[in-house]
């Protein structure tokens, strides 16, 4: 069986929005792009590229997808492992796949719950808030792997959203206390007695 793995960067008050950039989405009037950048270091550089360079599928948002595909094919030398796994896009509509081993899901929740079933690499989600809370609420995401940031921006979009969660407890795998303060740890589901047997 196939888990769905949520990467995501995020604020000590859950902020998840534009971690990389400025200009990455700026939606909401949101002014604080980028803020992942003051704590840059070695030690996290090493574990993320531990992550990109693993065996997985992508699970990826529309918004996600657009901008990806328009940078990653051209940077295969820093991330070869993104064009050669297969891309799951979850989308209100289908066009033209702009990168290579692209599939387009138009309705979600069934198609994952039948991926999940299937052999095959975890899939990754980054990013790709909008998605993340569709898969809350459908309860389909296996483990997360998050990467806090001693921050606090008090606005943007947020991880957990009130209103579409169910109750959640989840079992710390590993955790890693980077020397800035970046805490990064990979939750895993605790399955209930009826997913066990």
């Amino acid at each position: 069986m196939r888990k769905i793995i949520v990467l995501e960067h995020l604020t000590l008050d859950g902020v998840i929005q534009a971690p990389g950039g400025k200009e990455e989405d700026m939606s909401g009037d949101f002014m604080h792009g980028g803020w992942t950048e003051p704590f840059s270091s070695q030690e996290l550089g090493i574990w993320i590229r531990t992550q990109m360079h693993s065996e997985f599928d992508l699970l990826l948002g529309r918004k996600t997808y657009d901008q990806w595909a328009s940078y990653w094919p051209n940077h295969d030398d820093v991330w070869p492992e993104a064009n050669r796994a297969m891309k799951y896009v979850v989308t209100r509509q289908t066009t033209d796949s702009r990168w290579e081993a692209t599939t387009f899901l138009t309705e979600p929740v069934e198609a994952l719950k039948r991926l999940k079933q299937e052999k095959g690499p975890d899939l990754h989600v980054w990013g790709s808030g909008e998605l993340v809370h569709t898969l809350l609420a459908n309860n389909l995401i296996d483990e997360y792997r998050l990467i806090m940031y001693p921050i606090i921006i008090g606005s943007g979009k947020r991880l957990f959203q009130d209103g579409n969660i169910l109750p959640l407890q989840l079992d710390v795998i590993e955790q890693q206390l980077m020397p800035n303060g970046v805490h990064v740890v990979r939750y895993g589901r605790l399955q209930s007695e009826g997913e066990k047997r």
